[in-house]
């Protein structure tokens, strides 16, 4: 079974920067689809980012396009997202999400965004952005 292991939250100024990791084990790294979701108090799940297996295709949440980068080191097996510009509604815990993936096969963006696309997932990480 893969485990998930988020690292780098913590308290930032609105507009500053975080960057996060996810370091996974378990399966080969070269097989999952990565994804980021995070969750505030009182408010649902809300997709971030994703990357495929291969690292050839990215997606991000409407509310982050533009600030986050989502990224993977497969020498490392670890995924990343660079999170710059924050801002205070960026604050929640964030999780890591791992999904099998065949090798080959194209997931729709829509498929990648969704929770239940995702069979592991991290314990979570706060970020806080203070006001």
């Amino acid at each position: 079974q893969a485990q998930l292991v988020e690292s780098g939250g913590g308290l930032v100024q609105s507009g500053g920067s975080l960057i996060l990791s996810c370091a996974t084990s378990g399966r080969t790294f070269s097989t999952y689809d990565m994804g980021w979701f995070r969750q505030a108090p009182g408010k649902e799940r809300e997709f971030v980012a994703a990357i495929n297996w291969s690292g050839g295709k990215t997606f991000y949440g409407d509310s982050v396009k533009g600030r986050f980068t989502i990224s993977r080191d497969s020498a490392k097996n670890t995924v990343f997202l660079q999170m710059n510009t924050l801002k205070p509604e960026d604050t929640a815990v964030y999780y890591c999400a791992a999904a099998a993936a065949v090798a080959g096969v194209a997931v729709p963006s829509d498929k990648m965004s969704a929770s239940d696309y995702y069979d592991y997932w991290g314990q979570g990480t706060q970020v806080t952005v203070a006001s």
